[in-house]
């Protein structure tokens, strides 16, 4: 049996407690860090709570070099850790299908997601969203056009839209050099983007939350990561009025 477990957002104690009892029934634990991290803890910390030894995994192990976890899967019982939710990557479903031509049955215990708790925190109604995007550190010269593409394809729909800030190793990308990025790419293709949401920590104790022109965001102090960014469309009353109370967005002239 393969199962892939979603860990929450934060630290150890995210877990669900089915999560946390499949990884202790478990004969291997892997654990993939690339896609998410739970910043809030470390391997030693999550060793200790779930009294397995858990065996840390590149993206190049899972993309192309499977095998480990699979034959672990194949002779027992094995569990596939990622932060946040499970099954979000594209390399997880790989996972499991490869996990199915061999045979092997796989289960799925979901954790708490991003995606959620970014409407949780910032007020934003779920059903309002359109396609989300990442947006990675550029590379020399080389700025990414696409999140700033699919904002203003979302904008025209009167969408919001969630922008995943990349993580490189130790490099976490912040809100106000993401906005600055943006800005640069935005002024470029001649969108305009009206303000910004900043979130970071979501799941633990002090998230942070602010939302205003990019002006304001840039030169806020939202701590460590990780941190997400939203750009709203057009507010619903109710989003507003939950923005200014308890994200410090000033009031509508």
């Amino acid at each position: 049996m393969l199962t892939f477990i979603g860990l929450g957002l934060y630290d150890e104690h995210d877990i669900s407690c089915k999560g946390l009892s499949a990884i202790r029934a478990a004969d291997a634990v892997f654990l993939e860090y690339y896609t998410s991290r739970l910043m809030g803890t470390d391997i030693p910390a999550m060793e200790s709570l779930y009294r397995k030894e858990i065996h840390l995994l590149s993206r190049e192990d899972v993309e192309q070099h499977p095998d480990p976890i699979l034959d672990a899967a194949e002779g027992g019982s094995a569990v596939f850790l990622t932060g946040g939710d499970t099954m979000v990557s594209t390399t997880h479903a790989d996972l499991r299908i490869r996990a199915a031509e061999r045979g092997i049955p796989t289960q799925i215990i979901h954790g708490a997601s991003i995606s959620s708790a970014v409407c949780g925190l910032s007020g934003l109604q779920n059903y309002r969203f359109g396609k989300s995007c990442s947006l990675p550190f550029p590379y020399g010269k080389w700025m990414p056009t696409t999140p700033v593409e699919v904002i203003a394809g979302n904008l025209a729909q009167n969408l919001h839209t969630i922008v995943y800030l990349d993580i490189q190793d130790t490099r976490y990308m912040q809100v106000p050099e993401a906005i600055a990025i943006m800005e640069e790419i935005a002024e470029k293709k001649g969108v305009r983007i009206p303000f910004y949401v900043g979130i970071a920590r979501a799941g633990s104790d002090d998230p942070v939350v602010l939302a205003g022109e990019a002006s304001t965001l840039s030169s806020s102090d939202f701590g460590p990561p990780l941190h997400i960014l939203v750009v709203p469309a057009e507010l619903h009353m109710m989003e507003r009025e939950f923005l200014e109370r308890f994200a410090g967005l000033a009031p509508s002239p």
